[in-house]
């Protein structure tokens, strides 16, 4: 029997002792956990109501949510009389080791949240950066999809991509398109230049109704065999390439029909016989 009352006091002692501390922790498991769900779930309105991309928002939530709930059941085992020093520095080493073994995976990681936050480029967009040029596919976390113009697929790392230059085509709706068109030192100047503003009028797609944005063709240098005459236009982005390619051929085939010549190099050979 007294083995019983001492039993029976030790239990007794034992849950007046922590028995409000389970009681409490329990109380601040379960407030703590409706309250991340509810901070997660704010968050992702705040962020979606604000533009930010999909494709980010659900990285960020949930990396907030895992650390709001970490905070938690850290607060819950301390209170319960858990020693959490040494866990929290276990944890803490583990990371950094974690962190230096993926350093270069974390690299891409927060340079893909950069691109998806401050958007230097989107889906859909012409860019040209790490010696590539191509249409962005998708953006996801860790690299970036490109499709090159002869329909090759090339994967590039996020965390270079947020960090060095790169040469977005497509962010600005117009873009100037720029030629060199050479004639020969004994043809009408004013004459060529008749015939590449007549091929300019041809084309709808150069634009024309903004002052800043005509076109121009004047003598932009007197080279070694030939008069270049500058010429400049402005079209719609998505233009660029074909307004390129159909000015080069229309001008060319003008000039042929109008005798109007573009030199080309040419290289005088001597000859002498020895006696």
């Amino acid at each position: 029997m007294e083995n019983v009352d001492l039993y029976y006091e030790h239990a007794v002692t034992f849950i007046m002792d922590f028995g409000p501390k389970v009681i409490g922790a329990i109380l601040v498991l379960f407030i703590g956990l409706k309250l991340v769900k509810m901070v997660t779930t704010t968050s992702k309105k705040v962020m979606l109501k604000r533009g930010m991309d999909s494709s980010l928002i659900p990285f960020l939530v949930g990396i907030m949510n895992m650390g709001l709930k970490a905070l938690v059941i850290i607060s819950v085992m301390s209170m319960v009389g858990i020693e959490m020093t040494s866990f929290i520095a276990l944890l803490g080493a583990a990371g950094l080791a974690i962190g230096m073994a993926l350093s270069g995976t974390l690299q891409n990681f927060a340079g893909g949240v950069m691109i998806l936050a401050f958007k230097p480029y989107k889906a859909g967009d012409f860019i040209e950066a790490q010696g590539y040029m191509g249409i962005v596919k998708h953006i996801d976390i860790f690299n970036t999809v490109l499709n090159t113009v002869d329909n090759k697929k090339v994967i590039l790392p996020n965390g270079p991509l947020s960090t060095s230059s790169l040469i977005n085509y497509s962010s600005e709706p117009t873009r100037r398109v720029d030629f060199s068109f050479g004639i020969g030192y004994g043809d009408d100047i004013d004459k060529a230049r008749s015939i590449i503003m007549e091929e300019i009028d041809k084309l709808p797609q150069i634009m024309r109704d903004v002052k800043s944005k005509e076109p121009m063709v004047v003598v932009g240098e007197l080279g070694d065999s030939s008069v270049n005459l500058t010429t400049r236009v402005w079209v719609k982005s998505e233009d660029y390439w074909t307004i390129n390619f159909a000015m080069l051929e229309n001008v060319k085939k003008a000039f042929d029909k109008s005798g109007i010549s573009i030199p080309f190099p040419q290289t005088d050979v001597h000859l002498f016989q020895e006696k």
